[in-house]
């Protein structure tokens, strides 16, 4: 209609339209801080005219759809480096704590325990007779296989509370993955109704981001909005609105498994297909890493063990006969002095074959000699460089992690800030958009009653 009338009804659903922009200004300004909100916009288009001589006459406006300002790939791209720093993260945390497990700044780790008791086989030889120095050579050699024994069962102390913490995620993982499900349905139903699901399409990407710090994801969305998030090798842990559970479960390794169960109770371990999130450097850490740390100590324990035995079997003890082994076991676990030497210090055979006894002191020698000898690596190190080798390779794993630590967080601030000026809030721009609505709202309000005017003298005039 063209007439008064008309022009009324232009000017309320102009009112109206104005109104709900002002609502989602407000409600944009209100989430300006809330975490993986997007910025909502009221899209309007004209009515449909109708045909009037001598031309169309419009009939206001109408909103048609409060769009989300959102741009999908930056998301993908946020997730894909969420699951890589939760990978380098959780990575460098479990090597620092193994770096301070080996830290020797404090002078009292296993490279000054190990020069402690070369040094005392020195002081053996300058007195081959004497039991007290005896006595503190077996000391020093506690004190060192003290700290062997300590540092491999701190380290698999780190092992198994890693354990812990996959197990902590498993759950965490499980949690998100239904929370996921719960708002694929929502966001079905209400876009299917026509309306849109914007905070509801935010929450689930804010979810999806935390899912993928935990473990790495691979998500496609179909045509009714429902999200699928597949794990490894694609096995889907959300698929429209059905989530499936992830569990940890002890292996032949006897440290957890990461296990994928259908509702069928069919079930697959996917360690080994995990390559981002927490979970991957986890797992990476306490299957790689720390076993190549027992093995290196492993390793310097048994060569330090067959080198000892060797030399000290060759000498004399004080009662003139051949010597006993010195240490027992065959790796840092289980490496101990023979209870029958500490029991006879003068089982110590301190002089070498053809030596007179108690003045002999050619084996003492040879075993302080010990500590320069290129025993390890094919010859080319001794022990402590060994040793000092595995605390050098342990602190560039934690350099390297932490460069990536730092390259990742570099990446993300990038990602997030290109995406908060894509669909974050800003007041400024909201404050401009009020007022501009406020008064598109005044002059509909003003028109209303301009008519209002014009049809109170229209029926005066009857």
């Amino acid at each position: 209609m063209s007439d008064i009338y008309g022009t009324l009804n232009v000017a309320s659903r102009a009112l109206l339209a104005q109104q709900k922009a002002i609502s989602v200004t407000g409600h944009n300004i209100a989430n300006a801080n809330t975490p993986g909100f997007s910025r909502q916009r009221v899209n309007m288009e004209t009515n449909e005219p109708l045909s009037f001589y001598p031309g169309q006459m419009g009939t206001g406006v109408r909103p048609v759809s409060v769009q989300r300002v959102y741009d999908q790939f930056i998301g993908v791209q946020v997730n894909h480096e969420n699951q890589s720093m939760g990978r380098w993260s959780a990575q460098k945390g479990a090597l620092e704590r193994i770096e301070m497990i080996l830290d020797e700044s404090t002078g009292y780790g296993l490279n000054q325990r190990m020069s402690e008791f070369w040094n005392s086989w020195e002081d053996i030889s300058n007195n081959p007779g004497s039991p007290t120095e005896r006595v503190v050579m077996l000391n020093k050699a506690e004190l060192m296989l003290g700290e062997f024994h300590k540092i491999y069962q701190d380290i698999e102390h780190v092992q198994k509370e890693i354990d812990i913490s996959i197990s902590g995620t498993m759950e965490d993982i499980n949690f998100t993955a239904q929370e996921i499900a719960v708002l694929n349905d929502k966001i079905s139903q209400t876009e299917t109704g026509g309306q849109d699901a914007n905070d509801y399409r935010d929450k689930r990407d804010l979810l999806l981001k935390e899912l993928s710090s935990m473990i790495d994801i691979t998500t496609f969305e179909n045509e009714k909005g429902m999200v699928t998030a597949l794990v490894g090798r694609g096995r889907p842990l959300v698929e429209n609105i059905f989530s499936w559970n992830l569990s940890a479960q002890t292996g032949t390794s006897e440290h957890k498994d990461v296990v994928w169960q259908d509702n069928n109770g069919n079930s697959a371990i996917i360690t080994q297909d995990i390559s981002g999130g927490k979970l991957k450097g986890w797992i990476e850490t306490r299957d790689v890493k720390i076993p190549e740390y027992l093995n290196s100590l492993d390793i310097l324990a048994d060569s330090m063990i067959n080198e000892v035995n060797n030399l000290h079997e060759a000498g004399l003890d004080l009662n003139g006969i051949a010597g006993e082994s010195f240490f027992t076991g065959s790796s840092a676990s289980d490496i101990a002095i023979n209870t029958s030497i500490v029991d006879d210090v003068n089982l110590v055979a301190a002089a070498s074959a053809g030596e007179g006894v108690p003045g002999g002191n050619g084996n003492a020698i040879d075993m302080a000699n010990l500590k320069n000898r290129m025993t390890m690596s094919d010859g080319h190190a001794s022990f402590n460089d060994y040793y000092n080798s595995l605390v050098s390779d342990i602190g560039s794993n934690v350099k390297q992690a932490s460069i990536n630590v730092k390259h990742e967080t570099e990446m993300l601030t990038h990602l997030e800030n290109y995406r908060e000026s894509i669909s974050g809030v800003s007041l400024d721009e909201e404050m401009v958009n009020l007022v501009k609505f406020q008064h598109a709202y005044d002059a509909s309000a003003k028109l209303i009653s301009t008519i209002d005017e014009l049809l109170t003298t229209l029926i005066n005039m009857v």
